[in-house]
C-alpha cells in the first residue's frame, strides 16, 4: 500500500509541477518549485521502497524525514504567510489539498521502516 500511495504521489505531484512550471511559473514560482521538490522526494522514497535492502531501506527512512521536515515546514509557512503562495504546492496547508495524506504519508512510512529494520 505504501508503494502504491508513494507512486501515485509521485506521479500526481510531477505532473503538477511540470504543468504549473511550464504554463504559469511567472505566477507562483516557489510554490511550483516546492511541488517539483516534493515530487523527487517522493520519487527517491518510492524506488527505495521497491528496490529493498538494508542500504535502500535507510535511504527512503532518510527521505521520509525530509519530506515530513518539508511538510512541516511548507504547512507552517502556508499558514503564517499565505501572500508567499498565490498557488498551493503539494505541502501547503500540511496536504489539506490531497486529504493530509502527505503528513501523515511519512509517518507512515518512518513507522514500516522502523519495524521493517527490525524483522
Amino acid at each position: 500500500m505504501l508503494v502504491l500511495l508513494y507512486g501515485v504521489f509521485t506521479v500526481g505531484a510531477t505532473s503538477r509541477s511540470v504543468v504549473q512550471m511550464l504554463m504559469k511559473f511567472d505566477e507562483a514560482p516557489l510554490a511550483y518549485v516546492l511541488s517539483a521538490v516534493a515530487a523527487l522526494v517522493y520519487a527517491f522514497i518510492l524506488v527505495s521502497l521497491v528496490r529493498g535492502g538494508e542500504r535502500a531501506r535507510r535511504l527512503a527512512m532518510v527521505c521520509c524525514a525530509a519530506e515530513l521536515a518539508g511538510v512541516l515546514t511548507v504547512g507552517t509557512w502556508t499558514l503564517a504567510e499565505p501572500s508567499a503562495f498565490p498557488d498551493a504546492t503539494v505541502w501547503s496547508d500540511y496536504g489539506m489539498g490531497y486529504l493530509f495524506l502527505p503528513l501523515v504519508l511519512p509517518v507512515t512510512g518512518l513507522l514500516w521502516l522502523r519495524r521493517a529494520r527490525r524483522a
